[in-house]
């Protein structure tokens, strides 16, 4: 990572939370293995790993969930 990376990162840490995968699956109110399966497919809030643990940036969970309210209805 180059110094204007770290600059954004830095940057956006102070601008945004870091949630865990618990944290998000209240929010989302969902279980954490289907959180854990929206991984795997590649859907659902953007997440990223720092060491072994999944965290998600509170912007883009709620943007997501802005985005399926956004989205077609079921219904």
């Amino acid at each position: 990572m180059n110094n204007k990376d770290s600059k954004r990162v830095a940057d956006r840490g102070r601008e945004d939370e870091l949630l865990t995968i618990g944290e998000v699956a209240d929010i989302v109110r969902v279980p954490i293995a289907t959180l854990r399966y929206w991984r795997h497919l590649g859907t659902g809030p953007h997440s990223f790993r720092i060491g072994r643990a999944v965290r998600y940036w509170n912007n883009e969970v709620t943007t997501w969930l802005q985005s399926q309210s956004d989205g077609p209805s079921a219904a």
